[in-house]
């Protein structure tokens, strides 16, 4: 049991802790990540429970509708509710960069409690591949989303356009995840390509944030 729950939280973990690290000016308060990696791995129980309820009554059931509907709809919508309603008006957030903190935190959190209920059900032969997939395409998914709710942040005159987009960015991409793992029988000659795409956003995303950052403090500091 302890090798499982192990195995399911270390990934999360440890990309958490890569994007964190990544914050090159003031870094967020360790208890408000913690509490936000909380409140995303909660979100597991009330979604598993509105998809159990979807599938019972035979409601959204096609690939398409399922993909984008029930999962990336329903987990990428959750996931963004926390994140706009519990920390885009919190005085921690006050960089464009704790914008993708916040959201990978959440993101990661749900990633975390979903891979534990998986390895429980299906043992620790793919937690490596748990991993490499689903956790991480979770986390970027959450630097996604918290890029554009950073953007949203710090630009009140088209605050609207970023926050739509902080939403339906995430959604996309996360409907196309799991549409390619549900219709293709060969879905590895996708998967890999999508992977690397994915992560070229994320990681243009994030250079992005901390460039916005940097032009944030130097402002703060020639004023």
């Amino acid at each position: 049991m302890l090798g499982i729950v192990t195995a399911g939280v270390a990934p999360g973990l440890a990309l958490l802790s890569y994007f964190y690290l990544k914050d090159q000016y003031e870094s967020e308060p360790l208890s408000l990540v913690f509490k936000m990696f909380i409140f995303g791995a909660l979100l597991v129980f009330p979604l598993m429970f509105i998809q159990y309820v979807l599938s019972v009554e035979g409601l959204f059931q096609g690939d398409f509708t399922k993909a984008f509907g029930t999962v990336g709809l329903l987990e990428e919508f959750f996931k963004w509710f926390i994140l706009y309603y519990t920390i885009f008006q919190h005085i921690s957030f006050d960089e464009h960069y704790d914008g993708i903190i916040y959201g990978v935190s959440v993101s990661l959190g749900f990633a975390s409690a979903e891979n534990i209920f998986y390895l429980l059900a299906n043992g620790l032969q793919d937690a490596i591949g748990r991993a490499l997939l689903p956790v991480s395409s979770h986390a970027l998914f959450g630097v996604i989303m918290g890029y554009y709710i950073g953007k949203a942040k710090f630009s009140p005159g088209v605050q609207r356009k970023w926050i739509l987009l902080s939403l339906t960015v995430p959604i996309l991409l996360h409907g196309v995840y799991d549409f390619i793992l549900m219709t293709r029988e060969d879905w590895l000659v996708l998967m890999v390509p999508f992977m690397i795409f994915l992560w070229w956003l994320g990681l243009r995303k994030v250079k992005k944030a901390r460039v916005l950052t940097l032009q944030q403090v130097e402002k703060q500091y020639t004023i």
